[in-house]
């Protein structure tokens, strides 16, 4: 494909649409496992600029600021952990692809380390938040359960939990290595024809993540905190107490009331105020992005249906590789 630029910039805009979270991939895939697809779909979009870019550095950057600063506009209540999630995979990516080939096994390592970095960040999150008491909590509930089924291990719950976690994640980073190569080659050897498709009014879509972001994270913290409770409680012995679990419970409340309206939003702000510099050199990037979101979630819609006569991973595959490659084929009319 000659117009590279072209692809770049439609590419970039599909990475906005999938970090933004409107719509698109996120409400095709709304599974437990949407961090690991969207974490997979965005490195996925980073190797397809990057094979399509002469500069792979200077592009990836440039779309990671296009991305972020879509992110700020179309999504100001993402946390701040999200910015740094996506600029790590787009910085680690910049890295490999400016020193390695994007074939073989530079791919399988940008999706293993970038799926343990998102795995290694929320347990580092558990650990501030709650403390080693969050891990004593769960080693109790190991215990307790290995003496019920009479079975006695000297390996902790957590080591083999975390080891798991681990593991999974980093499987399924290099598995999600093994894809992308797979749709890079379905991709770059299929035929481009253009592809047209008349837009639909979405100006209607409000966005309610805000309120469900928040609902979701007092929920988890109260599941979480009731459980260390009963765990201290019921199970944790002579060693342990129901004053253990308060503790515990208070220490994370003024965490995350410490986090959420103090340390948070200063870094956000921080993060923000430096794209806000950005936004003017990269405007009509910007504009051209956003004016592509429409017509975006109508290809991907459609894409959907249009495989719905294959099943499984196959349907999975051909939606991604046709979702992409039309796309990038897409001609607004007046182009």
């Amino acid at each position: 494909m000659k117009n590279n630029k072209a692809v770049i910039d439609k590419l970039t805009a599909l990475w906005a649409l999938n970090e933004s979270g409107l719509g698109g991939f996120l409400h095709v895939f709304s599974t437990p496992f949407t961090g690991i697809i969207v974490g997979g779909i965005s490195i996925l979009l980073i190797s397809l600029i990057a094979y399509y870019a002469e500069n792979k550095s200077k592009a990836i950057l440039k779309a990671l600021l296009v991305v972020l600063i879509i992110k700020m506009a179309v999504s100001p209540y993402s946390p701040f952990g999200a910015y740094v999630a996506v600029s790590f995979q787009a910085f680690f990516g910049t890295l490999l692809f400016a020193n390695f080939s994007w074939k073989g096994i530079t791919l399988m390592v940008l999706g293993m380390v970038t799926f343990l970095e998102s795995a290694l960040q929320k347990l580092l999150i558990l650990t501030i938040v709650y403390g080693t008491g969050f891990w004593e909590a769960v080693n109790i509930y190991g215990a307790s359960v290995q003496k019920k089924l009479d079975f006695v291990s000297e390996t902790s719950t957590t080591s083999v939990l975390v080891t798991t976690y681990l593991l999974v994640y980093g499987i399924c980073g290099i598995l999600a290595g093994f894809f992308i190569k797979s749709m890079i080659r379905i991709i770059s050897h299929k035929k481009q024809d253009d592809f047209y498709l008349e837009p639909v009014d979405l100006s209607s879509e409000k966005s309610t993540t805000k309120k469900s972001f928040k609902s979701k994270v007092i929920w988890i913290w109260l599941l979480t905190v009731t459980s260390i409770v009963i765990a201290f409680s019921f199970f944790g012995g002579d060693l342990f107490g129901w004053k253990e679990g308060v503790y515990i419970m208070l220490r994370s409340f003024m965490i995350l009331l410490f986090w959420y309206l103090i340390i948070g939003p200063f870094l956000l702000k921080l993060v923000k105020k430096y794209l806000s510099k950005k936004e003017s050199q990269y405007k009509e990037d910007i504009s051209n992005a956003l004016d592509l979101f429409p017509y975006f979630r109508q290809i991907i819609s459609f894409t959907w249906k249009e495989t719905q006569h294959l099943k499984g991973y196959t349907r999975f595959k051909h939606f991604m590789a046709n979702s992409i490659s039309n796309c990038i084929c897409f001609k607004v009319s007046s182009e």
